[in-house]
């Protein structure tokens, strides 16, 4: 035996007394409680979208918008400056119309549903703005916390113990 680990001997064990480690074995956790201790964090986070994202798909939008007018005038064979005055004229249209919450951009919707499944930005924007319409549409108030109604009662059953005894 060596090291005190193992058969004494590996005759007529079958075995050639080679001593492996088990991987299979799990060792048992200690003081490791399966659930968090804080509910804070299991509460619904939404996602939210970043600005700066946002903004940049829109301006990219606005600049594709351009081009294809720029294009399609390169083609009709205008002059290059009346193409600038065109292409600008449209540049600053569209950005007014987008600072004024009106055109949303090529291809983009209040709701997810023109969308595609990497606009994560997009469809988190998309996410808020449908949950505050259902919040109004509902008449939920801003501060509503969730299961609050669940913590009146409890209190409201309190009060009517108190009172009996």
């Amino acid at each position: 035996m060596t090291s005190n680990v193992g058969l004494s001997t590996p005759r007529g064990s079958g075995t050639s007394g080679y001593v492996q480690k088990n991987y299979a074995h799990l060792k048992p956790r200690d003081n490791a409680a399966p659930y968090p201790k804080d509910f804070s964090a299991l509460r619904h986070k939404q996602r939210q979208p970043d600005a700066e994202i946002l903004e940049h798909d829109r301006r990219r939008a606005i600049e594709v918008q351009v081009f294809e007018l720029r294009d399609r005038l390169e083609d009709g064979g205008v002059d290059e400056d009346e193409i600038e005055t065109q292409t600008s004229a449209l540049r600053t249209k569209l950005e007014e119309e987008g600072e004024k919450g009106k055109g949303r951009g090529k291809g983009a919707k209040a709701d997810a549903k023109g969308l595609k499944s990497h606009q994560v930005h997009e469809l988190a924007k998309a996410k808020i703005e449908e949950s505050e319409k259902l919040r109004k549409a509902l008449g939920i108030r801003e501060d509503y916390e969730e299961g609050s109604h669940w913590k009146k009662g409890e209190e409201r059953m309190r009060d009517g113990l108190k009172n009996e005894g």
